[in-house]
């Protein structure tokens, strides 16, 4: 390779590593757990699928009914109440876990995703406390790789998440007292 072509190559690398970091406004860091200590539940919100996968995912439980109830049934376990309704508006800072799997076929019957959970909470802006919008307090994120035999581990991905969450909670409330 001539030495041209390795600073061509170079200087390609690494303008595509300065594209793809982006700046990370919550995961699961000391601070990011503190704003889980006193929550008194949170409503389930999963995200229907992309319908490039829908149709093979099924076969694996890979629904959105079904994650939904894998969520809570796990948020339930670990002590953590789920709220729907007009419940979830009396709850102090009205929190959301929100679970979004997004998919891209990258070539045919393989599916490249990324695992979303999030804690979304009505927060106070520090600058203007009359300001009271939704933010993400607290993420974690899982991204891989599938093909139409293996959707299953998009689901048990998902659980890790939801599990990691749960753990975060416990620790947020241990942290507490």
């Amino acid at each position: 390779m001539t030495l041209k072509r390795v600073w061509i190559v170079a200087a390609v690398v690494w303008c595509l590593a300065g594209m793809c970091a982006t700046p990370v406004w919550a995961e699961d860091t000391d601070v990011s757990r503190a704003t889980l200590a006193g929550l008194q539940g949170v409503h389930v919100i999963v995200e229907e699928m992309q319908d490039n996968v829908r149709k093979y995912a099924k076969r694996f439980g890979l629904t959105q009914a079904q994650v939904q109830k894998d969520v809570e049934e796990r948020l339930r376990r670990g002590g953590i109440r789920t709220v729907t309704g007009d419940e979830w508006l009396a709850v102090p800072g009205r929190p959301i876990l929100y679970v979004n799997i997004n998919t891209h076929e990258t070539e045919k019957y393989w599916y490249a995703y990324d695992v979303k959970v999030e804690l979304r909470q009505v927060v106070t802006l520090v600058s203007d406390p009359q300001v009271k919008t939704m933010a993400v307090t607290w993420s974690l994120n899982m991204t891989g790789q599938a093909n139409i035999g293996t959707l299953d581990v998009i689901r048990q991905d998902t659980n890790i998440l939801v599990e990691r969450f749960v753990e975060a909670w416990k620790k947020a409330g241990r942290d507490q007292k």
